[in-house]
Parts: C-alpha cells; sequence; structure tokens
C-alpha cells in the first residue's frame, strides 16, 4: 500500500493511503462503460425519435454530447470528488493539503482529460485517421501516474490534487457535519473563522488521533488552532478539537 502524508491547513503532516492503480483503471473502465452506454444507446433512441440523419445537425450533436462530455466535471463535484467508477472502486479525489478540491480544481482535472485519457485520438489512431506517431501521447496520462511519487496524472499535478483510497481509511469521512444534540451549547463562536476545508481536515484528524491514540498530535493541532484563533480553553486538546466540531455544526445550521 502507497502511503502520503500531506500538509495539512494546520501544518500537521497526516498520512493517507493513494489509490492503487488497478483500482483507478477499474474505474475508469466503469465510467467508459456508462459513458459508452449512453452513446450508444442514446443515438439509437435520437435516430428512431428524430430521424436517422440527426448526427448531421451540428447542434443535435452538441447538445447530445454534453453529457458525455461533462460527466466526470458534473460527477466529481455533486459526488464530493466521486464519479460511479470511482465511487465503485471506493477512492475519491481530495487535495494536497487534505481537504476536498474546489470546483476550479475539479475543473482543470476535466480539462486536463484531453491529454491525459485521449480517448478520440486512441480512436482516431486505430481507425487511420490520426497519425502513428500520435500513439505517443495516448500513454501520456499513464506514464505521468507511474513516473511521479503521488501518483498523479498531468490534470492532478496542475490542479493540486491526488487520488485517496478509501477502502484502506475507514475513519475517512466525506462530509464536515456531525451530529449535535438540540440541546447542545456552544462554547467557541470564533471556530466560524475557520473554513469547511479546515472543518473536514479537523474531523479527520480527530479520528486519527481516536485511531491511533496519538495524543500529541491532538496537542499540536490544539495549540495551531488557538493560536491562530487567538483564543483559550480549560478542555483537554482532544474535546477542545471535538467541541470545535460540534460548535461549528452548531454555528452553521443556526
Amino acid at each position: 500500500m502507497l502511503l502520503v502524508k500531506l500538509d495539512t491547513g494546520f501544518n500537521i503532516e497526516v498520512e493517507f493511503a493513494l489509490s492503487p492503480f488497478h483500482r483507478r483503471f477499474f474505474a475508469w473502465l466503469i465510467d467508459v462503460t456508462i459513458q459508452g452506454t449512453f452513446v450508444y444507446f442514446g443515438n439509437m433512441l435520437m435516430s428512431a425519435l428524430v430521424s436517422a440523419d440527426w448526427d448531421h445537425q451540428t447542434w443535435m450533436v452538441v447538445l447530445f454530447m454534453l453529457p458525455f462530455i461533462l460527466y466526470h466535471l458534473i460527477s466529481e463535484i455533486i459526488m464530493n470528488g466521486q464519479s460511479v467508477g470511482k465511487m465503485a472502486m471506493q477512492i475519491k479525489v481530495m487535495t494536497l493539503q487534505g481537504g476536498e478540491p474546489s470546483v476550479s480544481q475539479y475543473l482543470i482535472r476535466w480539462l486536463f482529460r484531453i491529454i491525459d485519457f485521449p480517448i478520440f485520438l486512441f480512436l482516431g489512431t486505430i481507425s487511420g485517421y490520426s497519425s502513428w506517431w500520435s500513439v505517443f501521447f495516448i500513454f501520456a496520462g499513464l506514464i505521468c501516474i507511474i513516473a511521479t511519487p503521488k501518483s498523479q496524472r498531468l490534470g492532478d499535478l496542475v490542479a493540486g490534487t491526488i487520488l485517496i483510497d478509501l477502502k484502506k481509511r475507514a475513519s475517512w469521512q466525506d462530509t464536515v457535519f456531525t451530529e449535535v444534540e438540540s440541546t447542545y451549547q456552544p462554547r467557541y463562536p470564533q471556530v466560524m473563522q475557520l473554513s469547511d476545508r479546515d472543518i473536514n481536515t479537523l474531523k479527520n484528524i480527530i479520528e486519527t488521533v481516536k485511531k491511533r491514540n496519538d495524543y500529541d498530535l491532538s496537542l499540536k493541532i490544539a495549540h495551531r488552532i488557538q493560536s491562530k484563533l487567538k483564543m483559550t480553553s480549560d478542555q483537554d486538546s482532544l474535546e477542545f478539537l471535538k467541541t470545535l466540531l460540534k460548535d461549528y455544526n452548531y454555528y452553521s445550521a443556526n
């Protein structure tokens, strides 16, 4: 299992398991199958409903291909870094800081798919429409994944993202939200100075501390946060972090 240590938003290194190549490959196959199925059956449906030569209308072809083209971008945005294939293989996209990517990062990854996974170039090569030497560009993404220490394709390198293995990290949570009792009384309003990404990192760190009994980590994080927010607390470090998490959810919901 390939591990990577990421410098989180609190300047603390947290260890994550990188997605193994075979899981990325099978996730890609699942997604390509979904896209191919859409094109195949969609074409049959359009031919039956519109006309046999509907594909000669440029505007219709463009509208028809939008779901195919935008599949990965929309999936990763609405499914928190996952597509159907990634969800099936239990892998997801995250930032090099250990948080959820922004829309712009998802957009960059998507834009670079044309270089990392040049499907149309591949189809053109095997059908004879592209030159034989263009086959070298087909494997650009694969070569980059193998050659980079964090198994990043070109889109990941530019966007600052990686793919992590959720199966090897059962404590990983996809959301910053946690249950708060109806009678709960918050203690630290300063917590709202933190971002969703900070809280997402904080939740993951709390799980890591509990899993490993690494209370030195909780002390470091608590000290960093208190220094950043210019606050003090009489709670022990782990309870302080748990209270921050609950307070954030309380204030966010009210």
